[in-house]
């Protein structure tokens, strides 16, 4: 009896080792040399992904590759007549000529059509291309990949760490578009910074930045707020409106008629006129002006720098 089952085996074995054989006896043509490119991971797939592998056959001339040996796109691989849940998604070819050699590089995709509980393995089938010329055809095998498909879903309790995988990889996120609004935001952010520092800066880091109420608004801010600054903030504003206007300047209205671009303060620069009035010549004159005369000056002041700089 456990002679005639050492028998059995061996008999099996034999049989086997013959197929492998025949397989790879169409791999090994010598008239045809093989490259296949991978995917770069082998685990980790699931219902619905593609899997490209790229298979770059060269053969001497005057064999061509048979286009009708090619896998067709929508067919199913069965193995032992049982679907495999996998089918053929895509097929291009590209040729070229060598040195008395045609190349082809063929892109086969496959998509995975099924989902267990469990992962599980599974694997792109061979493929056999024929090649035709001389008057005769011959085929050479691509062999097999294998992958493991993964389920949708845990089924279990799972122990992470006893599922780290070394061939596994980091599974990324598309952040793409992420990037692409930080970069929106980033740009909205500056063009606010600048603006704000156009409005509020107080020194010449821009165009039109480092005119004479933008120095007198600094100088403003050194001064005292007794009678003596007051006539020194006052003098200092004379000079600014002298300094733009290009000459000097004792009424508004000489100065509205050079600088129409001051017009949104033009009530204030009369109140400030009759301000100077008061301070140096006539005592008596009304200004008009409530509250803190040293704050409305460096106000006053500041408005006058936002119009020179175009701000309405």
């Amino acid at each position: 009896m456990m002679k005639n089952s050492r028998l059995f085996l061996a008999a099996l074995a034999c049989l086997w080792l013959t197929a492998v054989n025949a397989d790879e006896s169409d791999a090994s043509d010598p008239r045809v040399t093989m490259r296949t490119i991978e995917p770069a991971r082998d685990v980790g797939y699931t219902v619905g992904d593609i899997l490209t592998r790229t298979v770059i056959l060269e053969v001497k001339q005057p064999y061509e590759l048979l286009p009708t040996s090619l896998p067709i796109a929508g067919n199913q691989k069965k193995r032992q007549n049982q679907e495999q849940g996998i089918e053929v998604s895509k097929v291009t070819v590209e040729k070229s000529t060598g040195a008395g050699t045609n190349v082809y590089k063929l892109e086969l995709s496959y998509q995975v059509f099924t989902n267990k509980v469990v992962a599980r393995p599974a694997a792109l089938p061979p493929e056999f291309i024929k090649f035709g010329g001389k008057g005769e055809n011959f085929r050479v095998r691509i062999p097999s990949w294998s992958f493991r498909i993964s389920p949708l879903s845990v089924f279990g309790a799972v122990d992470v760490e006893k599922d780290m995988s070394g061939f596994r990889g980091p599974l990324l996120m598309d952040d793409s578009q992420h990037r692409r609004w930080l970069k929106v935001l980033l740009g909205i952010l500056t063009v606010s910074g600048l603006g704000l520092l156009y409005i509020l800066g107080a020194y010449a880091w821009l165009p039109r930045m480092g005119r004479p109420f933008a120095h007198a608004c600094r100088d403003l801010k050194k001064l005292p707020r007794d009678d003596a600054g007051i006539k020194l903030a006052v003098s200092r504003v004379h000079q600014a409106f002298n300094a733009s206007a290009g000459t000097g300047i004792f009424e508004a209205s000489s100065f509205m008629l050079r600088k129409p671009g001051f017009a949104p303060v033009a009530d204030d620069i009369v109140r400030f006129f009759n301000l100077s009035r008061s301070v140096f010549f006539e005592p008596n004159v009304t200004h008009s002006i409530d509250g803190d005369v040293m704050t409305w000056l460096q106000q006053f002041c500041r408005r006058c720098r936002d119009c020179e700089r175009g701000l309405k």
